[in-house]
């Protein structure tokens, strides 16, 4: 079970909501900052959150094909981890040093930079997990990704968790938690994550019995957090039950370690048993990539000429494009779009949950239970587009890009939703909408694995992954932001827009772009299907 600790990684990055409702305040009041400066802070929280490439770079140079030989403690993904730790303590770090006034107060441009270091730090930790779990379970990709997306989603509630119990109050003391606790998990942990090469025919019913139990406990930590959210919104808790509660919690996030001794010990003892093959191959990267028609020009003698002067196009899915290649393929951009339309609308639903509730009257107790509530219907988006498709790919021979596009049209209903405002369906809406957010953060890198290969894959699906900012710009301020501020003029004597009205208009935009980006999908899906005809043959016969 490679790259096990990957999972416990992913639980210490931080959710964008759990940053501006604790972080942001106290850096409003300790610098002076207005509003303005608060949203310029944000956005480079958020491109520095989406804006991965150097650490797909980074994994590419110290674990792809140019970094195999001898052993040496300067390739594998723990170079990923530490860079990100590094990242992660310098931002929070010096954030921390200015808030307390250990140093003058700087500049808005270095707090920015600050803030966007210590949220790049999250894509070194995110690209180094999944990308390693890719290549340690290729037969189940689906399934790891979701574990490990799903878990990330998680993270906003686990960390509101910590900060309820030790830290309500204390938002500094917060900040040199962030900058402490999370790089040293890191460095405890990130030699654990590593690149195994196993077969598939052997490993692949005993990962997937694994697996399952890895995803057993993931339900059970999401149904607990749910537990404890709507707990903590019914009553107040004692200082001691909120640590009983946050203690058990951790519990529940270490046990997959069990599972993973457990692995451990039973690949021991069948490496070492006489009635059974190692399960270490040679490996992959040293071999060719499956293509059926290269393969038959090679039995011919011609193979090797034809092999040098082959195109780049779509049809050498699956044969590890590097980021300039893939994106002169056609299915880069149709992946790119579809991204553009679905992270986009999504996460501009996020990024105006409570004003949206506001406007059609819900209290601010509802209000926040929606905006926790997000993070449990975002795992149940990330784990469980994971685990279905796997499931599907594997026994009905559907392919994943269908997944993508019954989860962007079902977001389009979402919207449709949110826009019609009615009393009581918001909680409904924002179910589907979460749900179907996540489920293209575990969709979009396997995806982009069975496509493009996994010795770039870090790069491409970050690059890819910048749709997510770039489609909530466009949405998010220039219409939901537009439309709003236009609805607000025309009340008299109102501070703020009251009324379905105020975002009926831009939502109904957003359910529109969802279903445009559902079409592209479907599009995509008809360009790959040779690609993923053979996929599933080989995933139906493992």
């Amino acid at each position: 079970m490679g790259g096990g600790g990957g999972q416990h990684l992913d639980t210490v990055q931080l959710g964008r909501h759990l940053l501006l409702r604790h972080l942001l305040p106290i850096l409003k009041s300790t610098q002076a900052y207005d509003q303005s400066t608060l949203d310029s802070i944000s956005v480079f929280k958020d491109i520095g959150a989406n804006a991965g490439v150097l650490s797909g770079f980074l994994y590419s140079a110290v674990c792809g094909r140019r970094a195999q030989g001898p052993p040496s403690l300067l390739r594998g993904p723990w170079v990923v981890h530490a860079a990100g730790a590094i990242q992660c303590f310098v931002g929070y770090f010096f954030m921390w040093l200015a808030v307390t006034g250990a140093i003058a107060r700087p500049h808005v441009a270095v707090m920015c930079t600050f803030m966007f270091v210590a949220s790049h730090a999250q894509t070194f930790f995110n690209t180094a997990n999944v990308v390693t779990s890719v290549h340690n379970f290729p037969d189940y990709s689906g399934t790891m990704v979701g574990i490990m997306k799903g878990f990330l989603g998680l993270s906003a509630a686990i960390i509101i968790q910590v900060y309820q119990t030790f830290f309500a109050g204390k938002p500094a003391t917060f900040l040199l938690m962030l900058a402490v606790a999370p790089p040293l998990l890191t460095l405890f942990l990130m030699f654990f994550v590593r690149i195994h090469h196993t077969t598939q025919t052997k490993s692949s019913d005993q990962d997937k019995r694994y697996l399952n139990a890895f995803s057993f406990i993931s339900v059970i930590v999401a149904a607990y957090l749910m537990f404890l959210i709507f707990l903590n919104n019914s009553i107040v808790l004692t200082h001691w039950s909120r640590a009983l509660t946050l203690a058990l919690l951790l519990l529940l996030i270490a046990s997959p370690l069990y599972i993973a001794i457990k692995a451990h010990q039973h690949q021991l003892q069948t490496l070492h048993s006489p009635l059974n093959t190692p399960l270490i191959k040679e490996d992959p990267e040293s071999v060719k990539p499956e293509n059926p028609t290269t393969d038959h020009v090679n039995a011919n003698g011609n193979g090797v000429q034809q092999q040098q002067h082959k195109e780049i196009t779509s049809d050498n899915a699956g044969e590890d494009l590097n980021l300039v290649q893939a994106m002169r393929t056609l299915n880069f951009w149709l992946l790119f779009v579809a991204m553009l339309c679905g992270l986009g609308s999504g996460l501009a639903t996020i990024n105006n949950i409570s004003q949206i509730g506001e406007s059609l009257g819900y209290t601010a107790r509802e209000r926040s239970t929606m905006v926790s509530l997000w993070s449990i219907w975002n795992f149940l988006g990330r784990f469980g587009a994971g685990f279905v498709s796997d499931i599907f790919m594997h026994k009905k021979g559907w392919p994943r890009p269908l997944f993508m596009t019954i989860t962007l049209a079902t977001m389009a209903a979402g919207h449709v939703m949110i826009a019609l405002g009615f009393r009581g369906n918001l909680y409904l809406a924002l179910l589907l909408v979460g749900v179907c957010f996540g489920s293209q953060w575990s969709l979009m890198p396997t995806i982009t694995s069975e496509i493009f290969g996994v010795q770039h894959m870090g790069t491409i699906y970050n690059t890819i992954a910048v749709a997510n900012p770039l489609g909530s710009y466009i949405l998010s301020v220039r219409v939901i932001g537009y439309i709003y501020d236009r609805e607000e003029s025309l009340e008299v004597g109102s501070s703020s827009c009251k009324g379905a009205h105020c975002f009926r208009l831009s939502f109904f935009i957003l359910a529109a772009v969802s279903f445009a980006g559902a079409l592209v999908a479907l599009a995509f899906m008809v360009k790959t299907r040779a690609q993923y005809a053979r996929i599933i043959r080989r995933k139906m016969v493992a």
